[in-house]
């Protein structure tokens, strides 16, 4: 798993430059921030997370558990979603706002066009919303 790029990934790089397009300018993975968030806007006091469906259990079309090792993929994943729910928590806690993008909305079936995605983004960093999650809100680890 050490090959396994946690930055920079595909659908990050489209984001962060469609946004860098649209005149966003932010920071990438603040260390000081609960789980260093993808995307960091702090004038804004806003951050983008851009998750990945298998790493973080999404019950997305994506998303299938692996045949071999199943209770360490189990343990893995709960543990992920356990994780991202506490830094999820202590950013909006902290008075921050957070926007989730679900990899599915930009590969796969249930993929959406780029510039819509972009303008909720856009739509979400101008506006005053405390949260907003593009794609399925729902983790597999709310049906184990």
């Amino acid at each position: 798993m050490s090959g396994i790029r946690d930055r920079d990934t595909a659908p990050e790089m489209l984001i962060r430059s469609g946004l860098h397009r649209m005149g966003f300018r932010y920071r990438l993975h603040d260390k000081k921030l609960p789980g260093r968030p993808d995307l960091v806007f702090p004038s804004r006091r806003a951050a983008i997370e851009v998750r990945g469906c298998f790493w973080h259990g999404h019950d997305c079309n994506l998303f299938r558990w692996p045949g071999t090792r199943p209770e360490f993929w189990r343990r893995k994943i709960s543990t992920n979603i356990a994780r991202d729910a506490r830094n999820r928590n202590a950013l909006l806690n902290a008075g921050w706002r957070l926007a989730e993008v679900w990899e599915c909305q930009l590969k796969g079936r249930e993929r959406q066009a780029l510039e819509p995605v972009l303008q909720q983004l856009r739509e979400f960093l101008e506006g005053d919303a405390r949260h907003l999650v593009l794609g399925k809100d729902r983790t597999v680890d709310s049906h184990i």
